[in-house]
């Protein structure tokens, strides 16, 4: 049977094991994993916690089987916990067990503001500014083109993009490619609209290097493994739709391989995948050292005309089936390897420190 690792699900994907239904987290794939590396997957959500033991589901005789057991040691969390009630079951659920990935979605200007302070990462971050009207007007004095995104959501909802045209009015980019050209007064007015008194950011467009005339970024898998450390376990890319602003593949982004569309900007493929690597572990050891329990992260990076790396964002639960549709089935793999990798290695610490 082997070590037991706790895997934390949302509610809906743990209601959805028993009848095969598990959405984008492939449970298929971490009992592989666990049979290679004799450890037992439980799932469970924060539902089923109790005080000392859970209830949750086996994988065994090729069938989920629904037991109660000892909360595990050690947990990998894949749930988004953004009510009261499940931080208060995850607080208690710490109290006995190790959960890394334990807060996993975070404020995108806090994170920008915690790199911002280590002076060698700063060459990776496009200028961000916390949004006001007023910071809003003197950015388009200063730049020719801004995204301005909700600091709080993901797959790329509510971002828009604002760039200057020759004219002097500006074109608005929002939901579903629509496109509008307005004056200045009338743009802050309309984005402001939209912003009302939810936050949101203000960051510098980075001139995103094109495949077939279109922009595109890079999904880099960060994750600590076997040694604790961070390694970066694959990189794919991700290529807008036409007429979109933004690359999500929740948003019709296409994925490309990097080998197709390096060699596409005659970028070097080794030196691009080292820098890339570099400045991926750096980013993950800064951020680990501010931010605790981190350990499986997807960062969203652009590179810009020049080859040039900056972070776009940082994604706290990474749903890897970028790597899937790429059909890069081994990387798809590793990505589910590495953080059971990293709960045998926590649970190995564990042991020896008592022994």
């Amino acid at each position: 049977m082997g070590h037991t690792v706790g895997v934390l699900l949302d509610r809906k994907i743990f209601m959805g094991i028993s009848k095969g239904k598990t959405g984008n987290e492939k449970l298929s794939l971490y009992n592989q994993v666990a049979k290679q590396h004799n450890l037992t997957p439980f799932y469970t959500s924060l539902h089923q916690i109790g005080i000392t033991t859970a209830q949750g589901y086996i994988y065994t005789k090729n069938k989920y089987k629904f037991v109660r057991r000892p909360i595990p040691k050690v947990t990998h969390n894949r749930a988004m916990t953004l009510s009261p009630f499940l931080k208060r079951k995850l607080k208690q659920l710490s109290k006995n067990s190790f959960i890394f990935n334990r807060q996993n979605r975070y404020d995108k200007y806090y994170i920008y503001k915690l790199l911002h302070q280590n002076i060698h990462l700063r060459d990776y971050l496009p200028v961000s500014l916390k949004y006001s009207e007023k910071v809003l007007k003197s950015a388009m004095a200063a730049y020719q083109s801004l995204f301005i995104k909700p600091t709080n959501d993901s797959i790329g909802n509510g971002i828009m993009k604002l760039t200057k045209q020759l004219s002097g009015k500006w074109l608005l980019f929002w939901k579903k490619g629509k496109q509008t050209l307005l004056s200045a007064k009338r743009a802050v007015s309309v984005i402001q609209k939209v912003v009302g008194k939810r936050t949101y950011m203000i960051q510098e467009t980075i001139a995103l290097a094109t495949y077939k005339g279109r922009p595109y970024d890079l999904r880099v898998s960060v994750q600590r493994g076997t040694s604790g450390r961070w390694q970066v376990t694959g990189v794919v890319g991700k290529v807008a739709s036409a007429g979109r602003h933004v690359t999500n593949v929740a948003k019709g982004g296409k994925v490309r391989r990097t080998e197709v569309l390096f060699k596409n900007n005659r970028f070097n493929f080794e030196t691009m995948m080292n820098d890339i690597r570099r400045a991926s572990i750096s980013i993950m050891n800064d951020l680990s050292g501010k931010l605790p329990h981190l350990a499986d992260v997807g960062l969203d990076i652009g590179i810009d005309h020049r080859g040039h790396i900056k972070l776009i964002e940082v994604n706290g639960r990474d749903q890897r089936y970028s790597f899937k549709k790429a059909k890069m089935s081994a990387t798809f793999y590793r990505t589910y390897e590495t953080p059971l990798q990293y709960a045998k290695y926590l649970l190995q610490q564990a042991q020896s420190s008592k022994s």
